[in-house]
């Protein structure tokens, strides 16, 4: 039998360079060698396509393979981009298609799509640069209807890459100033005290359309949110499954399946929620290709029902070539 070729792409143009090689790295080492045939495809960050050592046209590398392993975070992997490029040569690929990850990637969107489907979340503004002219005056507005604590993150990046805490008003402007110069916009959401969660979901696992992982609770690192620091320096806690009620788990996950399906990804993605000092459960933003390997919390989840990170990507590649991924 002849082996399954699958290009695995990494890299790409965005801050998550990084993070996208060690998620590449983690499914080309996992892929058995018995069964598959990998090309490692690295898109570097001004976009260019490396193969075998040498740049190459996508269709001069897609020509050949059955199937791509999307393994890009942020722009270009995660927007839609490359998943059009794929569909306009009919190479299948993992994780969700172009439409539903454009919406999923822009966390504006994704929070005004979900309020309509009756989604609990923190109340939220969208701040822009032309705010900058008038930052003492807006934090003041947000101080009157959010209270004093608050999360300012990006709008359309990943891994919490940006996020940042604010503990007080005073600090407001400056860190709002800060985030602007880096960012055309960016969200301000009341800051929920509670328990942080993050909980996955994958398609046609276990003979199930959408499987459910556990909810895993998640104890911040010292900025005390769940941030890109915490993630890559270990700095942040994974309980799984999480120190929640029966009924706390049951609607984290419940949610968990509700927004893939509401949304139309495809495949995998994983939702994070806070579960408030109330009891309820807030939705924070989902993530259409978090990243894998072997100690990411979609893979803690597929381990804990007896899952191995082996069989998760192998899972993921044979459904995408079986265009059974929705």
């Amino acid at each position: 039998m002849s082996k399954i070729r699958v290009a695995v792409l990494r890299g790409g143009p965005s801050d998550e360079y990084d993070l996208s090689m060690q998620t590449g790295k983690a499914v080309i080492d996992a892929l058995d060698p018995e069964q598959f045939e990998v090309l490692d495809v690295v898109v570097t960050k001004n976009g260019e396509w490396l193969y075998a050592g040498r740049v190459r046209f996508p269709e001069q590398v897609l020509a050949s393979v059955d199937v791509a392993f999307v393994a890009l975070h942020g722009a270009f992997g995660t927007d839609g981009k490359v998943q059009r490029l794929l569909d306009r040569m009919g190479v299948p690929y993992t994780g969700s298609k172009a439409y539903a990850a454009g919406i999923a990637v822009n966390k504006v969107l994704t929070k005004d799509f979900l309020r309509e489907k009756g989604v609990k979340m923190p109340p939220h503004m969208v701040v822009s640069q032309d705010s900058l002219r008038n930052l003492h005056g807006l934090s003041e507005n947000i101080s009157s209807m959010f209270g004093p604590e608050y999360v300012i993150k990006p709008v359309d990046s990943g891994s919490s890459l940006g996020a940042m805490m604010v503990q007080n008003t005073a600090l407001l402007p400056q860190a709002l100033k800060d985030a602007l110069n880096t960012y055309p916009q960016v969200l301000v959401e009341k800051r929920i005290p509670g328990k942080e969660a993050t909980c996955g979901v994958v398609n046609n696992f276990r003979d199930k359309k959408s499987y459910v992982l556990p909810a895993i609770e998640v104890t911040p690192g010292a900025s005390g949110i769940y941030d890109m620091e915490a993630k890559q320096n270990c700095g942040a806690h994974e309980v799984c499954p999480g120190n929640f009620s029966t009924k706390q788990k049951a609607e984290i996950e419940k949610l968990t399946k509700d927004i893939h399906e509401y949304m139309g990804l495809s495949q995998y993605s994983r939702s994070d929620f806070v579960v408030g000092d109330d009891g309820e459960v807030y939705f924070l933003e989902v993530n259409t290709h978090p990243q894998l390997t072997p100690n990411t919390s979609l893979a803690r989840g597929a381990e804990s029902v007896g899952s191995s990170f082996r069989e998760l990507i192998e899972h993921l590649v044979r459904d995408a070539l079986r265009g059974e991924g929705s």
